[in-house]
Parts: structure tokens; sequence; C-alpha cells
């Protein structure tokens, strides 16, 4: 939105009156013509005055066409609208160089505190693209969607808004995703988050912008309880910068976005989220893909969740200590206990391997860890040194870049060559760090383009 009026040509009203002096001069001109006519025919001078009368009719007629080409191309006039020097350059061309802004800010609850904002933006010729209002106690947050030019720093934008009476200013750059309206988005976060109980946390992110997400189960996984809890219809706490939810699995979700306090509005939407996902109940994406590895056996790629708890119970009781040592970093024992948490889908995504038999030999996971993502791998000892780890891990790598991740990390022994590889076949940007004899090696995952399953870049059949 910008104060620039576009001019349209002034449309013609016709009028009564000018319709009677068309009338009367085509009568005027019949009887004219008459005149003439009868004087050719009677008079001696007639084949000179038919000559005569010839050529006045051609001058007429250039004259008229060089009359009408002259003024429909004459520029339309503009109306001063006593805009001053704002107004007169208020309709320049600005989209040779622009960006796109977010900003919030907060006005008084008051008529005519708005019209003040556009006024502010449109005299730095900010175009206004979207626009959502979130009504306080005290006033009220705007939320704008700005066309800037691209020479316009924040801190000029940020000063103009706070002349116009706009407090607690906040911006940052957007990109063509802050396009789609409001609506629309939420409504396909809904889908995704009905689709898929993964999506939750997913799409409470997507929906509240750059934000850290926590889900606290209700007992740990070693069977204790962690008193993580929350009120029925969710709280905001710490000054709106901290979003508690009750999770429909036990426990809680936690949203924390220090830097710009949570609205009512968003509150509302995120609430109505976490609602949908505890009607809808458990649910994971039932599609498989059956992969040939080099041997010739067949292995069947699939999601996995807290039904398959046995069946990855039992594959821990064919590891050996040695593999289960290398997944878990600690105490054998306790390794089974991890399971339930892991195959959860509020903390990430699971991929489970079965043979043809449907015995389960492998299990990949993809957790979320706050801003982070980690990387999982358990591949049954008589099943490794076959591919089967390079194909989850190229998998989750593919469900991170869907997430929208900027990394994945995995946390492992630097003894663990088989990981090491893995993560190097990834083909990724990759960051190492040792400490007392644990490797973490994260791989970037910001610019890099959708990938496809391993096995469709190398040929191989799928089904």
């Amino acid at each position: 939105m910008t104060d620039a009026t576009p001019v349209k040509n002034p449309r013609r009203h016709h009028h009564w009156r000018r319709d009677l002096v068309e009338l009367a001069a085509l009568f005027t001109a019949v009887a004219v013509a008459d005149a003439v006519a009868n004087t050719i025919a009677h008079g001696p001078d007639g084949p000179y005055l038919l000559a005569v009368s010839a050529v006045v009719l051609v001058a007429t007629a250039a004259f008229h066409t060089w009359w009408a080409r002259r003024h429909s191309h004459a520029p339309p006039a503009v109306p001063d609208t006593g805009g001053g020097p704002a107004a007169a350059t208020a309709g320049r061309d600005t989209s040779a160089g622009t960006a796109l802004w977010r900003m919030r800010t907060t006005v008084r609850d008051e008529p005519g505190s708005l019209a003040a904002l556009c006024t502010a933006l449109a005299h730095l010729h900010v175009d206004i693209l979207t626009l959502q209002t979130h009504p306080l106690a005290d006033g009220t947050v705007d939320e704008f969607l700005l066309r800037a030019p691209a020479s316009l720093p924040a801190a000029a934008l940020t000063r103009e808004v706070a002349a116009a009476g706009g407090t607690q200013t906040w911006t940052e750059r957007a990109d063509a995703h802050d396009l789609v309206d409001t609506p629309a988005r939420v409504l396909g976060l809904a889908t995704r988050t009905a689709l898929d109980a993964a999506e939750l946390p997913l799409a409470l992110r997507q929906l509240l912008g750059r934000c850290t997400i926590h889900s606290l189960p209700a007992v740990s996984p070693t069977g204790r309880p962690t008193g993580a809890t929350a009120p029925v219809e969710g709280a905001l706490e710490e000054g709106d910068a901290v979003m508690r939810l009750r999770d429909p699995h036990g426990g809680a979700i936690t949203v924390e976005r220090p830097y710009l306090p949570f609205t009512p509005t968003e509150f509302a939407r995120a609430r109505a989220l976490v609602e949908l996902d505890a009607r809808l109940g458990p649910r994971i994406p039932r599609s498989q893909d059956v992969l040939t590895l080099p041997e010739g056996n067949e292995i069947t790629v699939r999601r996995a969740d807290q039904g398959d708890l046995e069946a990855a119970r039992a594959m821990h009781d064919r590891c050996s200590d040695r593999t289960l040592g290398l997944r878990y970093h600690g105490p054998v024992g306790d390794a089974g206990s991890y399971l339930n948490h892991l195959l959860s889908p509020r903390f990430g995504r699971t991929l489970a391997v079965e043979t043809a038999s449907g015995r389960l030999v492998a299990l990949g996971h993809l957790l979320w860890d706050g801003d982070e993502t980690e990387v999982a791998l358990l591949v049954e000892d008589d099943w490794q040194r076959r591919g089967i780890g390079s194909e989850l891990l190229d998998r989750l790598v593919g469900l991170a870049l869907e997430a929208g991740c900027e990394s994945v990390y995995a946390v492992t022994q630097s003894s663990n060559t088989g990981m090491v590889a893995a993560m190097r076949g990834l083909n990724l940007p990759l960051d190492y760090q040792i400490e007392e004899g644990t490797l973490v090696i994260t791989a970037r995952l910001t610019g890099i383009p959708a990938r496809r399953p391993r096995q469709q870049r190398a040929g191989r059949t799928e089904r």
C-alpha cells in the first residue's frame, strides 16, 4: 500500500444538449448537401464547384486526423493533491531493487493509529503486502509483510515507525514463503499434522517462526516420573516469551521465543494444532519401499512407531554388546529402556528395515533436539556392511531437508568407522568435534536441494 494514486483518464459525460447539437448539425449538413447538388445540376459552373468541394473535404479530413492524433498522445494531466514533494514522488518506480521485511509493532488502540503508521510507511515508499492485527488489553500488535526499497535500512524503518506512534518494533528479513496468506499457511500446517504425528513440533516451529521447542515426557526413559506437566488450556509464562502446552501423549510441550513475545492469537493457533493432534491420536504414514541389496536379498524400508516396540526389543536382544555400546554410549543393560522414547513420533521420526520374512534388522532415528537435529543408526550385527546404514542415513537426511533443518549431527565413538564412513558418504560439508573419545559429526544442510533416495539415484529397483 503506498500513497501513490494512479491517475485515470477523465470519463466523458454525454448530456442531452450535446445530442441536440449533433442532430442539428446533421440536418444542416443534409440541407447544404442538397443545395450544392441542385446548384451543380442546374448551374453552368457545376464541374468546377464539384472539384472545389472535393478539395475542401480532403483538407477537412486531413485536419481532423492530425488534430485527433495530437490530442490522443498528450500525457494526462496530474491533479494537484496538495501532498507536496512527497506526494509528487510517491508514485515513482521502486521495483528495480526491493526487499521483503516482516515487521511487528504495537500501537495505541484508538482511531487513526493504524492510519498514521501506514502514512509513515508510504512516505518511505514501502508497500504493505499483508497485515494482521493482534488485539491486546492495552493496545494492538500489528504485524506487516512489507516490500521496501532495497536501500532502506532497518534502522530508518524503525525510526519512522516510532515517530508514527509504534512501540516495541521488531523487524526481520522475509522471503517468498511469507507471501502465503496466514489462513492458507495454517491450513497447510494442520493438514501436515493430521497426516503425521511427527509433524506437530515442525508445524509449531513454522507457525511461530524462530523458536525453540522441547517435548518433555511425563516419564523418563528409565521409568521415573519427570514432573513435566502443563495446564489443560496451556499457559503463557515469563512475560509471554514461553508457551507451555499439554502434550496429548503425556508430559508437556514448551515453546520458547525470547526475542519476541507471543501474542494471544499465536497462542490460540498453537493450542488448536495441539488439540487437533490429540483428537486424531497416534498415526504415521504407511508407505514403504522394497529395495534389493547387492547380494540379492530384498529389504523393506518404512516408518516405525511405538507399535514396533516388541520387534525392536527382539532386535536388541540379537545385537552384540559392542554394537549396542557404539549406539547408546552407555551401559548396555539400559539400552532397551530408551526404545519407547525413540519410537515416539513426538521426539522425531524413525525408519525401520525389515527382511522378506518380516524381521526387524535396523532402525534409523531423526530426533528433534531443540534447535538441532540428531541422526542415529542401529543395524543388527549379521546385516552390517551391506549398505543398510548408508541407505537409512541418506533417507533421514532427506526427511531433515523436508522439515527445514539447517544441519544434522551424529554422536558416536571415534572407533565407529562405519558411522564415520556413512556420514562422509553423504557428500555434505562436515564438522568434527572430538572430546574424551566421543565424536560429534555435524552435516550442514543449508543451501542443499531436496534429495532423492539413494536407490533412485543409483538406479536400483524400488516398488
